[in-house]
Formats: C-alpha cells, sequence, structure tokens
C-alpha cells in the first residue's frame, strides 16, 4: 500500500504516526481576530465597511477566520486605533489614517489632504503608483500594515449656523473638521475641533462648535445635521477622495498562512470597492431629501477656495522642510496628482461637466 493510500484509511492515530497531524492541525484551527472601528455603528457606509470586510474574510475561509468589528468607543477611543493595534492590543483597525497626523502629518497622506487626489486618483496611486508601497514603509515605524478599504468620494464642505459669504466669517469660528485639514481652517483664521463622528450632533446643537464637516449628504442626514445647522456648503477642499484603512498587527499579519494573507488583501478590496459604490448610491437621494426640508445647499466663495489653497500649499512645502517622512511621500504624490489632473481634465472633468448640464 502507498502512502497515500495508508493516510487516507489510517484514521486520527495513523496520521499523528506519519507524522501529517500538524498539517491538519493547522487547516482546522479557527482564528479569531478582534478589529476596532473608529466608527459609531449607526453609519451603515463607513462603518459597514469593516463588517463587510469581516463577512468576506469568514466566507472566503469557510468559517476559519473569525473577526469580530467593535464600533469606536467598545474596546478603546475611536482615536485610541493606532495605539491598540500597534501594541497588539486588537489585531486589525478600520480607521481614517488623517485622525492620526499628530503623530506625524504623514498619516494625512495615507487618507486625504487639502486639494490632494479624488478617489479615484488616490486608488491609481495605491495600487498602481507608490502610495501603498511608501504607505507601508512609513506605517512600519508603527509595527501596521495597511490595506486599502474603503473611500468616501469627494466629500461635502459642512454644516453652519451662519451663512458664509467671505473669508471674513471663517474668522473665529469654531468647526469639527477632520485632522489634517484643520492645520489650513486654523491658518484661516478658524478653529479646528478633533470630534469623533458620534459627538458632533450634541456639540453642534449645544453651541459648543459653530460648523462641523462629517462626510456627505447620507451620512449627515442620519447623524441629524440638518435639524441644528441650515447652511450646507461644498465641496469639501479638504476631502477629494479620502481613504479609509485596514490596519493590522504586522507581527500578527506576518503569522498568518499565505492563504490567508491572500484573503485578507481580497476581502479589503472587496470592501473598497463596496464602500464608495454604496455611497455614490445612497448620496443622491439624501441630497434631495435635505433639499426638500429646506436645507440650504451653497458654494464655498471664490476668496475662500483661494486661501484654502494658498495656505495649504504653503504647509506642503514648510512640511517638506522639516519632516523626511512626509517630504518623501508628498513629493511622490505630489507628480502623481499632476499627471492625474493634466489626463482628467482632457477626459473626466470635460465628459461631466457636459453631462451635468443635460437635462437628463
Amino acid at each position: 500500500m502507498d502512502r497515500r493510500s495508508a493516510l487516507k484509511n489510517a484514521g486520527v492515530a495513523g496520521v499523528i504516526a506519519a507524522g501529517a497531524a500538524p498539517a491538519v492541525q493547522a487547516q482546522s484551527a479557527t482564528i479569531r481576530w478582534r478589529l476596532a472601528s473608529s466608527f459609531p455603528k449607526a453609519l451603515d457606509t463607513i462603518f459597514g465597511a469593516a463588517e463587510t470586510f469581516a463577512k468576506k474574510v469568514g466566507e472566503m475561509s469557510g468559517g476559519k477566520f473569525v473577526i469580530t468589528v467593535h464600533p469606536g468607543g467598545e474596546l478603546m477611543p475611536p482615536f485610541g486605533v493606532v495605539d491598540g493595534v500597534q501594541n497588539k492590543t486588537v489585531e486589525m483597525a478600520h480607521t481614517a489614517p488623517y485622525y492620526f497626523f499628530g503623530k506625524d502629518e504623514t498619516f494625512a497622506l495615507g487618507c486625504a489632504i487639502p486639494f490632494g487626489l479624488n478617489s479615484r486618483q488616490m486608488t491609481a496611486w495605491q495600487y498602481q503608483g507608490n502610495g501603498l508601497k511608501l504607505m507601508r514603509e512609513f506605517y512600519a515605524k508603527y509595527n501596521i500594515v495597511s490595506f486599502p478599504m474603503g473611500n468616501t468620494g469627494a466629500q461635502m464642505g459642512g454644516w453652519y449656523r451662519k451663512e458664509i459669504k467671505s473669508v471674513k466669517d471663517i474668522k473665529g469660528m469654531k468647526m469639527r473638521i477632520g485632522g489634517f485639514a484643520g492645520k489650513v481652517f486654523e491658518r484661516m483664521g478658524g478653529v479646528p475641533q478633533n470630534i469623533p463622528g458620534g459627538e458632533i450632533y450634541t456639540a453642534l446643537e449645544k453651541g459648543t462648535i459653530d460648523a462641523a464637516e462629517w462626510v456627505g449628504p447620507y451620512d449627515d442626514q442620519k447623524l441629524g445635521f440638518n435639524k441644528v445647522a441650515p447652511f450646507y456648503y461644498y465641496p469639501g477642499w479638504w476631502e477629494g477622495g479620502p481613504q479609509l484603512d485596514l490596519y493590522i498587527n504586522k507581527e500578527a499579519y506576518e503569522a498568518l498562512s499565505p492563504e490567508y494573507k491572500a484573503i485578507v488583501e481580497a476581502a479589503a478590496a472587496y470592501a473598497h470597492t463596496e464602500m464608495q459604490a454604496k455611497y455614490d448610491a445612497k448620496n443622491p437621494g439624501a441630497l434631495k431629501q435635505l433639499v426638500g426640508q429646506k436645507v440650504k445647499v451653497l458654494p464655498f466663495p471664490k476668496d475662500v477656495m483661494d486661501l484654502a489653497f494658498k495656505e495649504a500649499m504653503a504647509i506642503y512645502a514648510e512640511l517638506s522642510a522639516k519632516n523626511e517622512n512626509w517630504k518623501k511621500v508628498y513629493e511622490d504624490m505630489a507628480a502623481f496628482r499632476k499627471d492625474q489632473n493634466l489626463w482628467f481634465r482632457f477626459t473626466e472633468a470635460r465628459f461631466d461637466s457636459f453631462m451635468q448640464a443635460q437635462k437628463l
């Protein structure tokens, strides 16, 4: 009888005796990981990306790789997830990298910076340019391996208790504005506030802040901002294509089998695509409803946009002069952005502007 037949008929004792037990045990063992999100469970789009990821990992592993997803604040504070993954308090996190610019401004480049890349350009830079490679080199300093996992697309410019007629109206304004963009807002005369999504409504309602930005119509309507601030501005010049990331503890990731690593990569890519598809599908209807509820949807005045652009470019030059991590990644992204904008000017932008002018 050959070895294959013997193993087939030997039962458990025979398998152990033949030295095949470790492989069998490794394949049958269930891996259980925890994923800490920075977002509240009520947001089915952005929190839902982590749930989609966990579901796909479970399906592709035949139920052998189980990931439980925990909303912000359940296991750790929403802004504590980098420390949690770095220290292996949890194996994974799903978050917006720019929340952590206080550790190093380079984090923002993995998500969005004012007047950066749109969502398609961001995905192209990550997967086909040097974006993912450079960000992973940076994240290695924090014991993290990253995967793109979601994008909201271009965002709205937020909710305001009073009308913005010029740059003068920004002076002294207390605004919840995500992460790195607050640097630009501050130089424009505003007072940025970094507040988790689940706490924004209360702060806006009580007047602790004068304005707040989150994502766009679908999420913003769920959070009820239209009830406490009547003016809704666009565009979110600080978030042309903000990418969410899956962070994995480096040691935990390296301990996975090649098959499980491939499953993680595939599931993250699926969730990445699905998240923006959800936003693109759900935002139009929500915007119509908000307009029907008498929300005043307005564009930012030109002087606001011009000053924001000027201050953003000045900040990038200053950071490149003092932060080598930033300089290395930003210079690559900026070169990629230049070529992308040249291409989009001839194709996407012209097609979009024509189609949006039609009565369809």
